[in-house]
């Protein structure tokens, strides 16, 4: 049975799964990853688990399937964008990957945006801020000279993982992008950008397409993880490109709602829409490109709704209640508000002092009304982040995949489509691991191109439309939302700043 195998690396784990030329999921197994925080607001990695955590996994997968590791046609990985991996001449990692939420480089950025701002979003596309590459180099170059001198090769995160199984040396565009040291016009590296920070481009890997051929899995790889020697592994993208992309979004105007630890919203684009602080990036298909912005606390605030109201339950159980509690509740919580800013917040607003509420409390309130709230505020937030993208870029939005743990959830799936107005779809694999094993699909040559893999594998199971009667009442009161959360705006930072 000739399959694909495709491979995240997210935040808090790796997830590895095994697709067949229909699309359907054979089998899954993940892995945890560690989160290192030496420092207030420093986020690291150890790559050396990433690779513990492949060869854990891929064993599994295969076992569970029932399949001989010959009948993978061919693997793809993706991780997360701005994850760099600094070795030695000597082929070793110099020090722990800086991760994306990192926030040490906030001078950095700021230095960088304030010398070579309109230069950077030109070429790169987006603004320097401590989430990029280029800002966190520049923060090593500052406070870790010797390492930096150290560097012979810089991978990307999914990158050095492949590099793992094939020895290659390769990256995609979109994390070259992701780097911000790209160069829009050339689709490679920005000489221009890397000598605002002095950087050595013979540090930088090759850029090729997603699904062109990377390398093959060598004997010494074949060994350590239970894959067949000489298997087909593609460069691949960063998750967030192959998710919208392995979720069926690819046709402008299509887009995606991730309900996961962060929200995020994604659109595809027929041309790069630049409008920083909103990322841009490429989307798989040819002439495609996508914006991403997104929530601070998804998952996060519905969490912590659970543990705070249903710490009671069993946590195997509390969502379910938390779903049929909120289903019983009419539209609008009778009057209670929630703003999920639990974590300050990122679009549309970008206040890291704001902080989350729950207003117009009344003695008739229940647990049940909060469980409604929580899901009717971070559709509120949601919605927030859908205006904005629409008022600086006059995009117009059709469908909307929802993907993530949330999308599980029938009363939110249509509380999120009476919110935005907009027709929610969800596919039957929407992760990105899914999105992965598609790209190497192509490039195994299950599939002629990108567009055939996903109209073969990419599949609806569950779809909501927008009630108009509901969407209006939520329109109305999106604008008190919207109104309470200004007018508490300088309460909440003096709250922040210890009155």
């Amino acid at each position: 049975m000739p399959c694909v195998l495709g491979v995240d690396l997210g935040a808090g784990s790796l997830k590895a799964t095994l697709v067949d030329e229909s699309g359907a999921t054979l089998a899954e197994a993940a892995a945890p990853i560690a989160t290192q925080n030496p420092k207030p607001g420093w986020s690291e990695q150890d790559p050396a688990q990433w690779w513990q955590a492949l060869q854990a996994v891929v064993p599994q997968v295969l076992e569970r399937a029932g399949l001989p590791a010959a009948d993978i046609v061919a693997v793809g990985i993706s991780a997360g964008a701005h994850i760099a991996v600094l070795e030695d001449a000597d082929g070793q990692v110099i020090r722990p990957a800086i991760m994306w939420n990192d926030q040490r480089s906030t001078k950095e950025a700021a230095e960088l945006h304030a010398r070579a701002g309109e230069l950077i979003i030109a070429s790169g596309l987006n603004r320097a801020n401590p989430t990029w590459t280029l800002c966190q180099l520049a923060w090593l170059q500052q406070h870790e000279p010797d390492a930096i001198a150290r560097v012979k090769r810089l991978y990307i995160a999914k990158d050095w993982l492949r590099s793992r199984l094939t020895g290659d040396w390769t990256t995609d565009y979109s994390d070259a992008l992701g780097a911000l040291m790209s160069d829009v016009e050339t689709r490679g590296w920005s000489r221009e950008i890397c000598d605002l920070i002095g950087w050595d481009m013979d540090t930088l890997p090759p850029v090729k397409a997603p699904e062109q051929i990377a390398g093959t899995v060598t004997a010494a790889a074949a060994g350590a993880t239970g894959l067949a020697e000489g298997t087909a592994v593609v460069v691949g993208s960063n998750d967030t490109t192959v998710e919208l992309y392995g979720a069926g979004a690819v046709t402008a105007g299509q887009g995606a709602i991730k309900l996961a630890t962060a929200g995020v919203v994604f659109l595809a684009c027929d041309r790069p829409e630049v409008h920083p602080p909103v990322s841009c990036y490429p989307h798989i298909l040819p002439g495609l490109w996508y914006m991403a912005s997104g929530i601070n606390a998804c998952a996060t605030a519905h969490r912590w709704v659970r543990d705070t109201f249903f710490a009671d339950l069993d946590p195997a159980t509390a969502y379910a209640e938390m779903d049929r509690l909120a289903s019983g509740i009419a539209p609008g919580s009778d009057g209670l508000i929630f703003h999920p800013y639990l974590m300050g917040e990122r679009a549309p607003h970008w206040d890291p002092k704001l902080r989350g509420d729950f207003i117009g409390v009344t003695l008739g309130h229940t647990r049940a009304h909060f469980a409604r709230a929580c899901y009717e505020g971070i559709a509120f937030a949601l919605n927030d982040v859908l205006r904005a993208a629409q008022a600086l870029s006059g995009a117009e939005f059709g469908d909307m995949r929802l993907l993530g743990g949330g999308a599980r959830s029938a009363t939110w799936r249509q509380i999120i489509a009476d919110v935005t107005g907009l027709t929610v779809k969800v596919p039957a694999n929407g992760d990105a691991s899914f999105g992965a094993a598609l790209v190497a699909a192509v490039g195994g040559g299950l599939f002629a191109d990108a567009e055939e893999a996903v109209a073969r594998c990419a599949r609806i199971v569950e779809e909501n439309r927008p009630d108009a009667a509901r969407h209006a009442l939520y329109a109305r009161l999106f604008d008190l939302y919207d109104e309470a959360r200004k007018g508490l705006t300088g309460i909440n930072h003096r709250l922040h700043d210890g009155l």
